[in-house]
């Protein structure tokens, strides 16, 4: 079977349930006063743990989109992230760019990535965000056939760069509205994730969820993961295509 044909089946496939199979989660629909707060990149020793501590302190619950290279090498530390009663969710096998695959190759990957995850979380994974956010058409028809739903973002800490604190909070929290999503980063990719990002940042993730969350509050918002807002919300759906 051809790309093209692969594609065309897909989106079949999966029209009718999704409402266009193409389009991404990018925020939520809802009238309560809440944002989505989500963790890339993790588990990993240290970080992870600090930004545990700092949603322990607030009573704050967000979606841990991890890597499968993460979960593997650090067990206790995943198990630890649903015992405090966070959503998981798939972030990939690993860290490399789905858009460097053939569509059938990224679903294959991703229907064993879902099987494996969702038995070491014990529950069923529904969300997955791709490395980068890249995905072509192609790609994000082979998530919805692998029965996943892309979840992308419009808010970031920029956490994942070079900056002040003062910009990270600027970044995430100037002219927030209820039922954005925002992007923080647990982890750092690197080797072990078949990938080279370069160093990690020198910041403290801890203290910047910290900031983030009194931000938030200060604002009249408070922070939640994205299947509780879906709850209270509707998802908005956006097609948005990253190289």
């Amino acid at each position: 079977m051809s790309q093209r044909s692969y594609v065309r089946r897909a989106a079949h496939a999966v029209l009718d349930r999704a409402g266009g199979p193409l389009r991404s989660v990018t925020a939520v629909r809802t009238e309560r006063p809440e944002v989505v707060l989500t963790f890339d990149d993790g588990p990993e020793p240290g970080s992870t743990e600090a930004v545990l501590d700092a949603l322990a302190d607030a009573g704050a619950k967000a979606t841990f989109f991890v890597l499968l290279t993460r979960v593997t090498r650090y067990r206790p530390l995943f198990k630890a992230i649903i015992s405090e009663g966070h959503e998981i969710a798939l972030h990939g096998s690993d860290h490399r760019r789905l858009t460097g695959f053939a569509a059938r190759d990224v679903h294959t990957g991703l229907l064993e990535a879902r099987e494996r995850l969702s038995d070491a979380a014990g529950t069923k994974v529904r969300w997955f965000r791709p490395p980068y956010g890249a995905g072509l058409p192609s790609t994000h028809a082979a998530i919805r056939m692998a029965g996943l739903q892309s979840a992308l973002w419009g808010r970031t800490t920029w956490d994942w760069k070079p900056a002040s604190q003062d910009q990270r909070l600027a970044k995430a929290l100037d002219g927030i509205h209820s039922g954005e999503i925002i992007l923080a980063h647990d982890g750092h990719a690197g080797r072990h994730d078949l990938v080279d990002d370069g160093p990690a940042p020198d910041v403290d993730k801890g203290e910047l969820v910290r900031l983030v969350i009194d931000g938030l509050r200060d604002k009249g918002l408070s922070p939640t993961s994205l299947g509780e807002a879906l709850r209270g919300g509707d998802p908005v759906l956006s097609a948005r295509f990253v190289r």
